[in-house]
């Protein structure tokens, strides 16, 4: 539940931010801009229904699988979602400096060609990445794998809209606590966490079906300490990728995944670095 809520809460949160400097944008314009207002939330009606689409076609797809196919498909998925958290991360951290630049420049260029309907593209691939980022993350943690969602899986969904609302909104007074910045680079490094938690959870899946050696079969034993099968521990193990007891093909997996993710970050850090270079060249 705790990692549903997460994601929920994160992935809301950057939907809303997107919304809200489009938002503002248009409605602070002139008369002319204030017209784009109705475009902008066909916009985000159509990305969340591509979103919710989506994530109808996952779970019904689900149900026509069975035995080892289902199994495959949702260690894919479990993967898939892996990857995409950390190719999130690493956008965020090359465009979202100049995120808010960007869109105002698209939405001027809108304005001027009296092109409103290209307001409504540009919310709604905003709005369906978001809301796929979060049906494909979701999925990959267990919601709906099993062609059925849990009633405290809805719950979750639930609480975390209402913290991204409420969170939207404590960030919008601004001030030191709640700032932007402070917001976005506590929740990456939470972020990869959680990627790392579901590279390990695909790892074991990996190992079961014996494609991935096991290496060794319990290299410590940890559970006297923090155990992966209590209700806290399960959630440590989802948010941290944990093991009790890890197999040394999970110790691998985990060493290879931050190895992994410092040369991406710092490569993303070199591009930025070369970028704000030519800016003022």
């Amino acid at each position: 539940m705790g990692q549903v809520l997460f994601i929920v809460w994160r992935e809301s949160v950057e939907a809303l931010l997107v919304v809200g400097i489009l938002y503002a944008w248009l409605k602070n314009g002139d008369a002319d801009a204030r017209r784009g207002i109705p475009y902008l939330w066909a916009g985000v009606a159509a990305g969340l229904l591509a979103a919710v689409t989506l994530g109808a076609v996952l779970i019904g797809f689900t149900e026509e699988l069975s035995g080892d196919a289902q199994d495959y498909f949702t260690t894919g998925m479990v993967l898939v979602a892996c990857v995409l958290i950390v190719q999130m991360v690493l956008w965020m951290k090359q465009h979202g400096r100049s995120m808010k630049r960007d869109m105002e420049a698209s939405l001027q260029k809108s304005k001027q060609d009296a092109n409103w309907w290209g307001v409504t593209l540009l919310v709604a691939l905003a709005i369906a990445r978001e809301g796929s980022e979060t049906v494909i993350f979701l999925y990959g943690l267990g919601f709906g794998q099993s062609g059925h969602v849990d009633p405290m899986q809805y719950l979750a969904v639930a609480i975390g809209l209402a913290l991204a609302f409420l969170t939207f909104y404590l960030l919008q007074l601004g001030g030191k606590i709640f700032s932007w910045r402070l917001f976005f680079r506590v929740t990456e490094i939470m972020l990869l966490f959680l990627a790392a938690g579901l590279f390990e959870t695909g790892v074991d899946k990996l190992i079961d079906k014996e494609i991935l050696p096991v290496v060794m079969n319990q290299v410590w034993d940890t559970s006297w300490l923090l155990d992966d099968s209590s209700t806290f521990g399960s959630l440590v193990a989802s948010l941290t990728g944990y093991r009790a007891h890890p197999a040394g093909m999970n110790l691998i997996a985990y060493a290879v995944y931050w190895a992994v993710i410092f040369l991406l970050l710092r490569r993303s850090k070199n591009r930025t670095a070369q970028k704000s270079a030519r800016r003022v060249a």
